[in-house]
């Protein structure tokens, strides 16, 4: 796997493994996610560090390609020049699924891009969300399918009033299955610096060869191709979220040496907050980049109700202030990367969600370094402040209060069954 590196003012199948009860629910659920979104667990693109075999590598005995690449970017400054970019070149299709297209600056960008691509013949495709596209999802819909493409709005608004809370929540972009960008970053101008303001801290990924093949067959409902990997790709359905939290507890549970998150919705469940604090506690490096600024003030409050017990477990925190910290990324060991659109807290479990799982030591660097350098610009929290009287006997229990509404939300959209499938699967790690 090559790793190509970005200038930074730039503008322009494996399963996770189950318990044996999910295992025998498998063929049941597949066919419920065909309806409520794709499923796909995509093996990527081989990488071998002086003759080791990746830790990926799966045992069917397939041929590795060596035409691969990953590009780790840092926000809409150097995402959406490339997205454009690859869209300019599409030949055949452009499959986008995005939460939020806003309609008007770097939206119409890419609305014209999409509209140029139909005119050479190009079949596009495109998925917005209701919710997360309420303000204009409708205008760029219209706008869209006024240039020749296909677009759904995906759980209009209405769908809430019958129960439907899912959210199609992933950013994807797949451009004739040679060039996919999978990451947090919506289309928006709040992307993007203008003067002195910075755009949102936010992470994508760039990936070229047979894992964006792989990913369009899975998104298509094809028959799946094994492959040698360093890399993976998961999707989730409606639901499913909590095979991809399970990505998180795993790692957190196995680390022995440090972990770096930066998560700009942190709300996670107790038993993630139990495996981060017990690895701060057996003396694993906990560094926690959380947001100061956020568009969901709601959930910020909910996060920082954690504090005081992360801190006494040995966690250090920083809060980012300098804009609003969107990223979903964490790395462990130095040896994995997780970066997607799957926040850690309770709406992510129910939605359409899709994470990458790297094992790619150069990719796992770069992560690292972005969270490390943002940890270095933000404010560190002491163990003073989380036990202001402010904090414990006004926010915190605002906060906690946020918490339990979300977990109730939870428990609303996740099957009784489902949650005790999890606590099984989770004792087991």
């Amino acid at each position: 796997m090559r790793v190509i590196h970005c200038p930074t003012n730039m503008w322009e199948n494996a399963r996770v493994k189950d318990s044996p009860d999910e295992t025998s629910q498998r063929s049941s659920e597949k066919s419920a996610d065909s309806h409520n979104g794709v499923v796909a667990y995509v093996e990527t693109g081989p990488v071998l560090n002086n003759g080791i075999e990746p830790k990926f590598a799966n045992e069917s005995g397939a041929q590795p390609d060596v035409l691969e690449s990953v590009h780790l970017l840092d926000g809409g400054e150097q995402t959406y020049p490339r997205m454009l970019s690859a869209i300019a070149q599409a030949a055949k299709t452009v499959y986008l699924e995005v939460y939020s297209f806003a309609p008007s600056g770097v939206g119409a960008r890419f609305v014209e891009a999409l509209g140029q691509a139909t005119k050479r013949g190009v079949a596009v495709r495109v998925l917005i969300d209701g919710w997360g596209s309420a303000r204009g999802g409708h205008a760029v819909a219209t706008a869209l399918q006024s240039v020749g493409c296909t677009v759904q709005i995906y759980g209009r608004l209405l769908s809430l009033l019958v129960g439907h809370f899912g959210r199609n929540h992933r950013k994807i972009l797949l451009v004739d299955d040679r060039v996919a960008f999978i990451g947090g970053i919506n289309i928006g101008d709040e992307n993007v610096g203008e003067g002195s303001r910075l755009g949102w801290a936010d992470l994508a990924l760039e990936i070229r060869g047979t894992h964006s093949a792989r990913l369009g067959e899975m998104i298509r409902h094809e028959p799946e191709r094994s492959v040698d990997t360093s890399l993976r790709i998961y999707l989730c359905g409606l639901g499913k979220g909590w095979r991809l939290r399970r990505l998180y507890l795993n790692a957190f549970k196995n680390a022995r040496q440090r972990i770096h998150l930066a998560h700009g919705y942190f709300l996670p469940d107790r038993g993630v907050v139990r495996a981060i604090t017990a690895a701060a506690r057996r003396g694993v490096q906990v560094r926690l980049l959380f947001a100061g600024r956020s568009d969901v003030p709601f959930i910020r409050a909910a996060t920082r109700s954690l504090y005081r017990q992360l801190l006494a477990a040995g966690a250090t925190i920083h809060e980012w202030s300098d804009s609003v910290l969107h990223a979903k990324v964490a790395t462990v060991d130095g040896a994995y990367l997780l970066v997607g659109s799957f926040n850690l807290d309770p709406f992510s479990l129910s939605n359409l969600e899709v994470l990458v799982e790297v094992a790619d030591t150069e990719v796992v660097r770069q992560g690292e370094a972005w969270i490390q350098d943002h940890f270095a610009r933000a404010r560190p929290i002491t163990a003073l402040e989380a036990s202001s009287w402010l904090q414990r006997w006004l926010l915190d229990p605002f906060g906690h209060l946020v918490a339990r509404l979300a977990d109730m939300f939870s428990r609303v959209t996740v099957s009784r069954r489902r949650r005790k499938r999890i606590a099984h699967a989770d004792s087991k790690v």
